[in-house]
C-alpha cells in the first residue's frame, strides 16, 4: 500500500506508465533513471550518446534494454514515448527540437535553454507540433511544494512581503575546460544553480517589477556567485543567493505580515515545512516521501496521457518568465554566452 498522502498532491505512483529515453547519459540522468522506474509505472526503455559505449554503459547500470549511439536513433525510436533530455545548456534547445521533430514530447532539464528567446523558439516548436514540453524544474511538483502553496493561498502567515533563498555548491575546483566554467557549453552558476531561487521566487511571488544583481566571475567570464534582489510593487521582496565556489545550506524562508514559513536545507529538495505565525502555536509539515524526480515525470505522463501540451504548475510562460529574470541578472553581471 503506498504511504502518500494525498493531500501533498498526486501519488506519483498512480500516474500512467509512460516509456522514457533519456538523450545524454550524464550524472543528473543517473537520478532521473533510478527515482523513475523506482516510484512510477513508467520506464527508461532507452538511452542515446554520441559515444556509443558511453551509452552501453549507462544502459547496464541502469538494466535499460537499448542503447542508441546517436540522439537522432534514440528519438527516432519507435518504443520511446517521451524525451528526457540532459545534456548541456548550450544543447537543450537543438536536442528538444530534433525530439519534437521526431514526434516525441520533452521534459528539458533545468534551465531549460540559455535565455528566453530560446525558450520561446522551444515552446513554439512545441505547440507547432502538438506536443508536450516542460522544463525539469523538479521542485515545483514535491509534495512540500504543494503544501506551501497551499497555506500561502489560505492566508496562514498573511501577505508575504520576504523570501530569502541560497543555493550554494562548492564546485570551484573544476577545471576552466568543465562545462560549469565553459561560455561555450553555457556555463556558469546562473543555469546550473541560481534558477532554483530564481524559479522559487517566481512560483511565491510570480513576476518581479525590478530585478538588482551583483556577482562574482570566473577566469572564463562566466558568473561564479551572484547576490539577486527581485522587487514586487512596494510590498515585497525576494532576496537570494547562488555561488559555485562556496556550499551554503541552502534554505528559504518566506516571510508574511503575520508569520513565516521556514523550509529546511536544501529547499529544492524534499524537505520539511516550520509554520511559525506570529501569535499562536509552531507546527511542521513533514511530506518528505520518495527521491525526488519521480514527481516531475509522474506529471509528464498524467500531461501526455490526457493529451495535453504544458502543465498548469510549470507552465510555457511561466518558464518564459523565469528565463527572462535570469537574463536581466545576468546581463547586469555582465555575463554573455557565445551565440547569444
Amino acid at each position: 500500500m503506498s504511504s502518500h498522502d494525498a493531500s501533498f498532491g498526486p501519488d506519483p505512483a498512480a500516474a500512467p506508465p509512460l516509456r522514457w529515453g533519456i538523450l545524454g547519459p550524464g550524472g543528473i540522468a543517473r537520478r532521473f533513471a533510478r527515482d523513475v522506474p523506482a516510484h512510477t509505472a513508467s520506464s527508461v526503455v532507452a538511452v542515446g550518446s554520441r559515444s556509443a559505449a558511453r551509452a552501453q554503459a549507462f544502459a547496464s547500470e541502469h538494466a535499460i534494454p537499448t542503447a542508441h549511439a546517436s540522439y537522432a536513433e534514440l528519438v527516432a525510436d519507435p518504443q520511446v514515448e517521451a524525451v528526457y533530455i540532459a545534456t548541456p545548456h548550450s544543447e537543450h534547445l537543438e536536442h528538444a527540437l530534433l525530439a519534437l521533430q521526431a514526434g516525441k514530447p520533452v521534459l528539458v532539464e533545468k534551465s531549460l535553454t540559455r535565455n528566453a528567446a530560446e525558450a520561446r523558439q522551444l515552446f513554439d516548436t512545441a505547440a507547432e507540433c502538438g506536443l508536450f514540453a516542460m522544463e525539469a524544474m523538479w521542485t515545483r511538483f514535491l509534495p512540500h511544494m504543494v503544501a506551501l502553496r497551499e497555506l500561502l493561498a489560505a492566508g496562514e502567515i498573511g501577505q508575504v512581503r520576504m523570501l530569502t533563498a541560497e543555493h550554494g555548491q562548492g564546485l570551484d575546483h573544476v577545471p576552466a575546460t568543465h562545462r560549469l566554467k565553459n561560455p561555450d557549453l553555457a556555463g556558469g552558476a546562473m543555469l546550473d544553480l541560481t534558477v532554483y531561487p530564481i524559479s522559487f521566487a517566481h512560483d511565491v511571488l510570480g513576476v518581479p517589477d525590478e530585478v538588482c544583481a551583483l556577482g562574482t566571475l570566473t577566469e572564463t567570464g562566466v558568473d561564479a556567485s551572484e547576490s539577486i534582489t527581485l522587487r514586487y510593487g512596494g510590498h515585497a521582496l525576494a532576496i537570494l543567493g547562488a555561488s559555485m565556489t562556496a556550499a551554503t545550506p541552502n534554505a528559504a524562508v518566506v516571510t508574511g505580515s503575520q508569520g513565516r514559513v521556514e523550509i529546511a536545507g536544501t529547499f529544492y529538495a524534499p524537505s520539511t515545512l516550520t509554520i511559525r505565525p506570529r501569535e499562536g502555536q509552531v507546527r511542521q509539515v513533514s511530506p518528505a516521501v520518495g527521491s525526488g524526480f519521480e514527481y516531475q515525470a509522474a506529471e509528464v505522463a498524467r500531461r501526455v496521457h490526457a493529451g495535453e501540451r504544458e502543465s498548469p504548475v510549470h507552465s510555457w510562460a511561466g518558464t518564459v518568465e523565469v528565463m527572462a529574470t535570469m537574463d536581466e541578472a545576468r546581463r547586469q553581471l555582465g555575463v554573455r554566452l557565445p551565440g547569444e
